[in-house]
């Protein structure tokens, strides 16, 4: 287990090295992420780890990865999305084009069930979803559609529970033990490595969803990643949050309306 000063020193190592500022990620969380990859790849001595991280890119690389993967599934919170199915996509209807952002899209299960939302509305033609995240690994993961077979049960599950009304089992082919999912849906999604910590907006939304990323981020870093997607909502449009996450206590809070009892909020400002 490595100690809070050692935690303090990688820090100052990735960045000095790297460019990359680990410095505003929760503590906590931050400390448990790479304790278990120190623990998964045998290190018993910091310095041994320390040395690895600085002198090989391709470690470094790694302990990225495996710190910001977040866990996912398809239609996660079922309620969740019947509130976007009934509520916010008919709102959305009436727009000529619909632009979408899933920031920390990790490994893409969200943000096909985003697009089966949409195509079940007949919207998906018109729509376009921009699927980032800071992790290249999971990034390609994504863009394949390719997800377990063993995972279609609990997500066809979800999928009902969501008020979906088509077979679950259309939008993929089975085989080999995985599910590959329809080009259909992928075909209206353009992924992009984006850092939620250093990067700037990049385009004007009508729906940005970020959830559970920000509970990894202190109070500064939050307030940071809220002002982004602030700049990149358009007037009127949705933002959505994880259950933990809020925009109460920031300063954009008089922006906006929170839409029902889910963590989605109207910019009405």
């Amino acid at each position: 287990m490595i100690e809070d000063r050692e935690l303090e020193m990688l820090i100052i190592v990735v960045y000095e090295y790297y460019g990359f500022d680990f410095g505003s990620y929760s503590r906590a969380s931050l400390k448990r992420r790479v304790n278990r990859l120190y623990n998964l790849d045998g290190f018993d001595n910091f310095h041994d780890f320390l040395a690895k991280v600085r002198s090989d890119a391709k470690y470094y690389k790694r302990m990225v990865e495996e710190i910001t993967v977040n866990v996912t599934e398809m239609f996660r919170d079922p309620l969740f999305y019947s509130v976007i199915r009934k509520e916010i996509l008919p709102i959305l209807a009436i727009k000529p084009f619909i632009r979408i952002w899933h920031a920390g899209c990790a490994t893409g299960e969200e943000v096909y069930s985003i697009a089966i939302l949409l195509k079940e509305a007949n919207l998906l033609q018109k729509s376009l979803i921009y699927a980032t995240d800071i992790n290249e690994l999971v990034l390609e993961s994504a863009k394949k559609g390719v997800f377990p077979l063993r995972m279609m049960k609990q997500y066809s599950e979800n999928y009902l529970i969501s008020e979906g009304k088509e077979d679950f089992s259309t939008y993929y082919t089975a085989n080999y033990g995985i599910a590959k999912f329809n080009e259909e849906l992928s075909e209206k999604m353009v992924f992009s490595q984006h850092n939620l910590v250093s990067d700037s907006s990049f385009n004007e939304f009508d729906l940005i969803l970020c959830r559970n990323v920000l509970i990894y981020f202190d109070n500064d870093l939050q307030n940071r990643a809220l002002q982004l997607f602030d700049d990149s909502l358009s007037n009127l449009g949705f933002l959505v949050l994880g259950a933990k996450e809020t925009i109460k206590y920031s300063e954009l809070k008089s922006k906006y309306l929170q839409f029902e009892k889910e963590k989605i909020w109207r910019k009405i400002k």
